[in-house]
């Protein structure tokens, strides 16, 4: 790679660059300030962040970097935001909580600062070598993360159970690359879908493409590779389940819409099934096993699964309205699960947080805006207009119906339908049962962030036209 080529591939990934100089900076500065740096290192790494989120917006540039392994374009570029706003957003969130649970310390932040460097490379990532390697900085600091309070037994468990699953699926999609690359000769995405253009589809290279699939399914958390989801969530310290639940999915959704559609798209017809099957058991068993969860965090880990397969169906759709449908899904479900988490964090009495979805019973008559906002974010989740959640499933459906497949729709529909129960019977436990006890005030950053997100689903309908054609933009890059 020549000098000029080299300096051009840094410009198109400065952010990542901003993110990766700011984490070694701030490790050092941690290490030196010692356990008392933790506030100080938070605030440099929401700091970082956000420069990095600036750097995109005002210097938005666009092509391929590092002999084309590293792409940026208005899709990666939507979706980093996204990503962005999910960690920055849950780094905020979690000050208060890693005070009080004493695990304030100044590593999470730079963790979490890793992970997102992992995700935005994800994003960007052209190739099958760059894929994974992307995925793998992610999934290392996770890891670490889901483990982080050593004090508590469940979150270690959490973290165990997250780094052996999470070491299957990595084997399994690494497996499935290797397939791709014996059978294609390549591991860039171009290079690949080139060589499945030319040629002839052969067996083993369906099986390759299906244990690739496999190892993003995982990612994702969609159904049949969800099962360490539930058990994450709750284990995990509640700041890091807001995290799992935001900025990560972004990412991997994002992966995967880019790699079904550069580097399979020749062969749509394979990798649809799949997608079309995914899509189907994510929004049943997301439906049907949240129904007896009595566990917020675990109530909120089946609502994941779930909006991962409405996700899924517009990309099933394999057309410009169906990515779109799934860009626009995810910026929705972000803002809706980081104001639930908001309040999640809020559930807080004297002698501690309360996770069980019992606790919220009167909420009305103890904090009337939590319950409102509440309110507001449960008929959204269900996608009951003219919340914002309604539109994002009206795109996605209207996505599938358009592409004909009749039968996906038709099931999401009546997945919407069961799913709506479990939000309804969270706003009825609020409004008509008799309260148990009251809530500590919440702290400034949880009623900002639970503000925001109620008034971003309440009042989409005024701006969603603006977000729509972003997520048009995004969707072009493809087609």
């Amino acid at each position: 790679m020549t000098p000029e080529l080299l300096s051009a591939s840094l410009l198109i990934a400065a952010p990542e660059l901003i993110i990766a100089i700011g984490a070694l900076a701030l490790l050092m500065v941690g290490v030196f300030m010692g356990e008392k740096s933790s506030a100080t290192v938070t605030g440099l790494a929401v700091a970082v962040l956000l420069a990095a989120g600036a750097w995109m917006l005002l210097f938005p540039t666009n092509g391929d970097a590092f002999n084309n392994a590293f792409v940026n374009d208005s899709f990666a570029r939507f979706m980093k935001i996204l990503t962005l706003i999910g960690s920055v957003v849950t780094l905020v969130m979690s000050v208060g909580f890693a005070k009080a649970e004493k695990f304030d310390k100044f590593e999470y932040p730079i963790l979490v600062m890793l992970a997102t460097l992992g995700m935005l490379l994800m994003v960007s990532a052209n190739d099958m070598l760059s894929l994974y390697m992307a995925l793998e900085l992610q999934s290392l600091a996770l890891y670490v993360v889901a483990a982080f309070n050593r004090e508590n037994v469940r979150s270690t468990e959490a973290g165990l159970k997250y780094f052996v699953l999470g070491a299957l699926s990595s084997g399994m999609m690494l497996y499935g690359i290797s397939l791709v690359y014996g059978y294609t000769g390549q591991t860039g995405f171009e290079a690949i879908a080139t060589a499945l253009a030319g040629g002839e589809r052969q067996l083993g290279l369906v099986f390759g493409l299906v244990f690739v699939l496999a190892g993003l399914a995982f990612k994702i958390s969609a159904v049949p590779f969800h099962m360490w989801t539930p058990d994450v969530y709750e284990g995990a310290p509640t700041p890091v389940t807001a995290f799992f639940a935001a900025a990560p999915k972004m990412a991997a959704v994002a992966l995967t819409v880019r790699v079904v559609m550069t580097a399979f798209e020749p062969i749509a017809a394979d990798w649809r099934q799949i997608v079309v099957f995914i899509a189907i058991a994510s929004m049943l068993l997301g439906s049907f096993a949240a129904i007896g969860q009595k566990n917020i965090k675990r109530l909120m880990a089946y609502s994941s699964i779930g909006h991962i397969g409405f996700a899924l169906v517009g990309l099933a759709a394999n057309s410009v309205e169906g990515v779109q449908g799934v860009a626009l899904y995810m910026a929705i479900y972000l803002a809706m699960t980081l104001g639930t988490f908001a309040l999640i964090l809020g559930m807080r009495r004297k002698d501690g947080n309360v996770e069980m979805v019992d606790d919220l019973a009167g909420l009305a008559s103890t904090n009337k805006m939590m319950a409102v906002i509440l309110t507001i974010l449960m008929f959204s989740l269900a996608g009951i207009p003219p919340f914002a959640g309604f539109f994002a499933k009206w795109y996605v459906f209207s996505a599938a119906i358009n592409a004909e497949l009749y039968g996906l729709a038709v099931v999401g529909v009546l997945a919407s339908v069961v799913g709506a129960y479990y939000y309804l019977r969270v706003i009825k436990l609020m409004w008509f049962d008799d309260a148990t006890g009251s809530f500590v005030p919440m702290a400034g950053e949880l009623r900002l962030v639970l503000g925001a997100s109620g008034a971003f689903v309440l009042l989409y309908p005024l701006f969603g036209g603006l977000l729509a054609s972003w997520a048009s933009a995004a969707a072009a890059s493809f087609f």
